[in-house]
């Protein structure tokens, strides 16, 4: 039984970390600058990553279906197999929920996604301000707790390697030595 994760899911998890933190950083920034063609700009090029984020996300899904992860340490208490089990379903949760409320909120708020300027992407409601505003907070709001929950991986992550001393960390690393 292999104790590391697939070529695959490492490149998918260190995609979408990427793309994540992008998307991330790119959303709190823009959210705040004043209306111009820069931020309207800047908004079109974040919903074209959060539509590739869901697709990707979608793939790493089937993927991880597919090819189950290598088994936690045995050494590891139970309450934090548990633990580490809810986060990554948190993780996969979010990142489902976080592009689906961004493409209701752009939906109700009347602005049609088109990918990469070329794909109009279906409204998934009707025009309603009232929806896009709570919407616009559910947005806000998951992509906060989100931020916390990648915090909480990365530090979960931080303290196996140094305090721990397991492999969690490096099994995931794209460098990581052929098993022997």
């Amino acid at each position: 039984m292999t104790t590391r994760y697939t070529a695959t899911a490492k490149a998918l998890h260190w995609t979408m970390a990427i793309l994540i933190f992008g998307l991330l950083a790119l959303g709190f920034y823009m959210h705040d600058l004043p209306l111009s063609p820069e931020k309207l700009q800047l908004y079109s090029w974040h919903k074209w990553a959060g539509v590739s984020a869901f697709l990707l996300v979608l793939v790493r899904l089937a993927w991880r279906v597919t090819h189950r992860p290598p088994p936690l340490p045995a050494t590891m208490p139970v309450a934090l197999r548990l633990a580490a089990h809810a986060g990554h379903l948190l993780l996969y949760v979010l990142m489902l929920a976080i592009p689906l409320s961004g493409w209701l909120m752009s939906s109700a708020k009347g602005f049609q996604t088109v990918w990469f300027g070329v794909l109009p992407i279906p409204d998934l409601l009707d025009k309603n301000k009232e929806v896009g505003d709570l919407l616009q907070s559910v947005h806000m709001t998951l992509n906060l707790v989100f931020s916390l929950v990648i915090a909480g991986h990365i530090g979960a992550a931080l303290k196996h390697h140094f305090i721990d001393r397991d492999d969690i960390l490096t099994r995931m690393l794209p460098a990581h030595a052929k098993e022997k």
